[in-house]
């Protein structure tokens, strides 16, 4: 018998709510994010007939919290259910979901849901410091460059020059990770790869000419020829293709294109890392939707932002 996901109780219920994000944002117990007392012997529920839900108490600073506190659910007033129920929706839509998509099913104004959605896509970074160099010995990397949205004050013409530059890194059986690069040169593609790429791994690429600059660096450099309509070639064992992050691009232009129809160039970091978080947090990989909304709202720790920053 069909049992929807969206039924659980803490995306109904206030209470249930709080208890499944503390359960997540504290799985060791209760954090004063006043002055960082962790006994819980020393911290209290209030449970008052005018205590609002999830409301705890620290009597080694005399100060009280919830949960919302020191995350991105600060200073906001939407309700905890209903900010759950927008990260599983987000998290589970492959080519992502409209802002205008989210005011309809929320019955609520267009600030808010962007505000919503932004904030989200935050949180879906991840831990702060967290991003390792990608590949290692005996992994394979692929990486492309390809062209999205359009530039500010440019005219749509011939070729990719009015478009966004999208520079993309992908383990061939892991995780992507995009990045917005305005100007593809060398220098820019030596830092990018110095910070994010083992150079213990063997480097994929088509035959762009800023490649060869960057690829002798790494344990192999295999090219392919799109202009000669070559995609896949095999040198003994191994396989010399693209083929992943074309398909990685694959689905950030379906989600950008047919989705987001547009998305502008100081937002595009914001969308990349939605497309990198649930690529990267795949079906293939053994991660299914609820499991991809509870890492989502595992990032939500640490991540407290002023409206401002996600405008």
């Amino acid at each position: 018998m069909a049992k929807p996901v969206l039924t659980a109780a803490h995306f109904h219920n206030e209470e249930a709510a709080f208890a499944f994000v503390e359960a997540h944002l504290w799985p060791e117990g209760a954090v004063c994010p006043h002055c960082g007392n962790v006994d819980q012997n020393s911290i209290g529920r209030l449970s008052g007939k005018t205590s609002r839900p999830g409301l705890r108490k620290c009597y080694a600073c005399r100060k009280q919290f919830t949960v919302r506190i020191g995350s991105i659910f600060e200073d906001s007033h939407f309700p905890l259910h209903l900010w759950l129920q927008a990260i599983h929706l987000i998290a589970a839509s492959k080519k992502g979901i409209s802002t205008r998509q989210i005011q309809r099913t929320f019955n609520c104004s267009m600030k808010t849901a962007w505000f919503l959605m932004h904030r989200i896509r935050e949180i879906m970074k991840g831990p702060v410091g967290a991003d390792s160099p990608m590949g290692g010995e005996g992994e394979t990397l692929e990486v492309d460059i390809s062209f999205v949205g359009r530039k500010p004050g440019t005219k749509v013409r011939r070729g990719a020059s009015h478009m966004n530059p999208v520079f993309t890194l992908v383990e061939r059986h892991g995780k992507a990770r995009p990045f917005h690069m305005p100007n593809v040169r060398d220098e820019n593609l030596h830092a990018v790869l110095d910070a994010h790429a083992s150079t213990q791994s063997h480097f994929m690429t088509d035959e762009e000419h800023a490649f060869t600059g960057v690829g002798w660096n790494f344990a192999s450099h295999g090219t392919v020829n799109h202009s000669k309509d070559e995609y896949v070639r095999r040198e003994g064992d191994r396989v010399v293709t693209t083929n992943t992050v074309e398909g990685f691009f694959s689905i950030l232009k379906r989600g950008i294109y047919g989705v987001y129809q547009h998305v502008s160039e100081a937002h595009l970091h914001r969308y990349m890392t939605e497309f990198d978080f649930r690529y990267s947090n795949r079906e293939k990989l053994g991660v299914d939707d609820v499991a991809r909304a509870s890492a989502t709202l595992a990032g939500a720790k640490g991540r407290h932002l002023t409206y401002e920053t996600t405008r």
